[in-house]
């Protein structure tokens, strides 16, 4: 007997080995030696060796979650073993896992005597550590904690500022001032992930085989090296896979040593810092990912790194620091809602105890201004945008005095007036105030004064 498989439409690249279960199915059930009645009250995904096993597959997790959209999920899901703890954290999924094509075909002849599939059942699900906890920010439970960060109260402030309003921060400092540690520790004063944005945030990484179970609800920091290219930023390649950006959907995205990395790298960071996803197109495809991430930067403010030091170290004449301050773009700096100079440490405060907070004890306050934004708009300030914006985030009279007069004497553009506002708008939430003041506005107008050209 000969089989044909047709995996219409023949124009869309078919990728990966998880037909095989699928096609293998329906050759059994075509040849009679299956009963096929059944095969369509189920969806299936698999690779198969040689000897019929069921090997893992990627993009397991992003299926169920597809399902789940289309409310499919009253079909039960059969899949490799290996892939079903993945699929099952998908509230309502009927995963059923099998580590053979005979298991499964065992599923459908089990009037014959033989064994059904059995339901996965998802194990308790897996709680974040404890915020004061002391690892890497690549731990599979911990967030390392600001309690190890020294001094740098100003900075620290500006990182519950970003974390409570989901902004945007460049960090700009010499060398060893803390820029990285404090980017790290960004994600420990995160507000919670809510069900979606986990689900939304595990999809892409099982895209690339790159989910961990084990992290499910903590928010992912991807910081890639300088020598990044655009592809491996945006995404695309040839299977129009997710970049950086979108791995760091929901969670943040740590740019180091920023001037260092290519111009056409940076530009790209445009469009999605403002629209929140990502538009792929090839030639014959297009694809669309989510990259709703937060952006943490750090660069030193010269090319030797020490400039404006007491020491005297630095160097560097006026042109090659506007050189070096100018491979960061107008445009681009515009979308930083916050731009804080981090500077060098003194000898007692290197060399003393750590006076800061933890983390625990920021993340509280950071928790209560976004419930409030949450509870107000929707949404967290940074993602306000028009008559939300001119409605929640107009400050008082004497504060609006205020900021018209830094937007004329700074020449700020419309995008840096309105970050200014959505800014001011969660320091009052931190506050606790209805409305931003003179203080809250001049807090605001600080961070966009770090680049002489922002």
């Amino acid at each position: 007997m000969t089989s044909t498989v047709n995996l219409a439409p023949a124009d869309l690249p078919k990728e990966s080995g998880r037909f095989d279960l699928p096609i293998a199915l329906g050759i059994l059930a075509a040849s009679g030696q299956m009963p096929a009645a059944a095969l369509g009250d189920y969806e299936y995904a698999g690779e198969l060796s040689l000897s019929g096993e069921l090997r893992p597959i990627r993009g397991a997790l992003a299926m169920t979650f597809a399902m789940q959209r289309e409310g499919s999920t009253r079909r039960a899901f059969i899949l490799p073993r290996a892939n079903a703890a993945e699929a099952a954290l998908v509230a309502g999924a009927v995963v059923l896992p099998a580590d053979s094509l005979l298991q499964v075909c065992a599923h459908f002849a089990a009037g014959n005597g033989e064994q059904r599939l059995e339901r996965h059942v998802a194990q308790a699900e897996p709680q974040p550590a404890a915020l004061s906890s002391r690892s890497s920010p690549s731990s599979p439970s911990m967030y390392p904690d600001l309690l190890d960060v020294k001094g740098q109260a100003h900075a620290r402030r500006a990182l519950e500022i970003a974390a409570a309003g989901g902004h945007s921060m460049l960090l700009i400092g010499p060398p060893g001032t803390g820029k990285s540690m404090l980017a790290a520790r960004l994600p420990g004063i995160l507000p919670p992930m809510t069900e979606d944005e986990a689900l939304e945030s595990a999809a892409l990484q099982s895209l690339i085989g790159s989910f961990d179970p084990a992290r499910w609800k903590i928010r992912p920091y991807r910081a890639p090296h300088h020598t990044a290219s655009a592809v491996a930023m945006v995404g695309g390649s040839s299977s129009v896979r997710p970049g950086e950006i979108s791995l760091a959907h929901r969670g943040v995205l740590f740019l180091d040593e920023l001037p260092e990395f290519e111009r056409r790298v940076l530009e790209v960071l445009r469009e999605p810092l403002e629209s929140g996803c990502i538009t792929i197109s090839r030639a014959a495809r297009q694809a669309r990912f989510p990259a709703r991430f937060q952006l943490i930067a750090a660069m030193n403010p010269c090319p030797c790194g020490y400039a404006g030091q007491a020491s005297g170290r630095c160097r560097c004449s006026p042109d090659m620091i506007a050189r070096y301050q100018g491979r960061i773009s107008g445009p681009l700096l515009d979308r930083i809602d916050l731009q804080v100079e981090v500077g060098a440490l003194d000898q007692e405060e290197l060399l003393g105890a750590s006076s800061g907070e933890p983390s625990a004890a920021v993340a509280l306050r950071v928790r209560q201004a976004a419930a409030r934004q949450m509870a107000r708009q929707g949404s967290l300030n940074e993602a306000l945008a028009g008559a939300e914006l001119d409605r929640l985030c107009q400050p008082d009279a004497a504060a609006d005095k205020l900021l018209r007069s830094a937007m004329a004497r700074l020449a700020w553009s419309a995008r840096s007036y309105h970050r200014v506002l959505r800014v001011a708008r969660t320091i009052a939430d931190l506050d606790g105030l209805d409305t931003a003041g003179c203080a809250q506005v001049a807090e605001a107008i600080q961070y966009r004064r770090a680049i002489r050209h922002a």
